[in-house]
């Protein structure tokens, strides 16, 4: 199987989609173009050194136009009549290819349309898709299609009349024995889950406590944006990992970005534990250690959440919104290491009393 590139890049270019920015256009480094809920069109004769990223809008490459980089776009149309110097990845929508592509073609529920001046010089994975060429059309590699197949029924021919059999008298069934009649065990398993997940806080306290200050003062002082991008990775992550997953050599790259999600996860729960200890040492007038301040405001917050997750129906709500909440503080600072995006925090400078 020919591969021109892989499409790590591809990958890699889906993870600007998280880049902390307000507005709806961002210029990521080496000239990256990122855009939310916009349209893009590079117009003949311009010339993008970068790689282009559109969620939720429509982009177009005009002829004479030229992308030094690779293509991302969800939720959209895009159509290329230029040349494409990179990969090409589309997520719900359809593609239109008229110029020549010098990478790898994915698609993810959505239709490729090569016209009869269009050269693809990779290969092309559909899924949930399909791919339509011209007469004329050209593609150097492999199209692979992985839509489940339509299997056809041969007829059954008709089976001779068989005689009605006589009704057999209902049997009682066994009864059945429910064993997990106890609620006490699900408590005792959140409790569990809550000394270690405290256990945790308390050893990443003696080493990444600034970073855990900076995700739990992120998630509190703006809790709706860091709710925002916990459903972004709700959404964005799996596809992403389902991309990877298409070809082979990916899968490591899977396996490690569907390890990093659970951390973001802890992380951003500890710190959230953080802030815990710190407003219940405040209300009573204490001073603990930093440790047995994280230690204790986790175990209290874990366990809060799993109890009011054993709530039937409408118990896994609170905890689903924290988690949202918890996982967007963490991307918003990237685990910590910078200042989440629009935060200003401002010093306080003592005054001396007068004399």
């Amino acid at each position: 199987m020919k591969m021109k590139k892989n499409l790590v890049s591809v990958i890699l270019l889906l993870a600007l989609l998280f880049l902390p920015t307000r507005s709806v256009f961002a210029q990521g480094p080496g000239g990256d173009v990122v855009l939310f809920g916009q349209n893009y069109t590079l117009e003949s004769g311009d010339e993008l050194n970068g790689s282009l990223a559109v969620f939720g809008g429509n982009a177009s490459i005009e002829e004479g136009a030229k992308v030094n980089g690779d293509v991302a776009l969800i939720g959209g149309n895009l159509s290329i009549l230029g040349d494409v110097n990179g990969d090409v990845a589309l997520i719900g929508g359809n593609l239109t290819i008229s110029g020549t592509i010098d990478g790898d073609i994915v698609i993810v529920g959505g239709q490729v349309l090569l016209t009869e001046t269009a050269l693809v010089d990779g290969d092309i994975a559909t899924i949930g898709g399909n791919v339509q060429k011209e007469p004329g059309a050209e593609v150097t590699g492999n199209i692979t299609n992985n839509a489940p197949p339509v299997i056809s029924v041969p007829d059954v021919p008709n089976a001779p009349n068989v005689p009605n059999v006589p009704n057999i008298p209902g049997v009682p069934g066994a009864p059945e024995i429910n064993m997990n009649v106890n609620p006490l065990w699900s408590v005792a398993g959140r409790v569990g889950e809550a000394l270690l997940v405290a256990l945790v806080g308390m050893l990443l306290a003696l080493f990444l406590q600034p970073q855990m200050e900076r995700v739990g003062d992120a998630i509190m002082r703006q809790p709706f944006v860091a709710g925002g991008y916990g459903l972004l990775a709700f959404i964005v992550i799996p596809v992403a990992i389902l991309i990877m997953a298409v070809t082979i050599i990916l899968i490591p790259i899977a396996l490690i970005v569907a390890f990093i999600a659970p951390l973001a996860w802890l992380f951003g729960m500890i710190a959230l534990g953080q802030e815990v200890g710190d407003r219940f040492t405040k209300a009573i007038n204490q001073t603990w250690a930093p440790v047995l301040s994280i230690g204790f405001g986790t175990f209290l917050l874990m366990l809060v959440v799993g109890l009011v997750g054993l709530i039937p129906c409408v118990g896994w709500l609170p905890s689903f919104l924290i988690t949202l909440a918890a996982i967007g503080g963490v991307g918003m600072t990237w685990f910590g290491t910078r200042s989440a995006p629009g935060m200003v925090i401002q010093k306080v400078e003592e005054i001396p009393p007068a004399s």
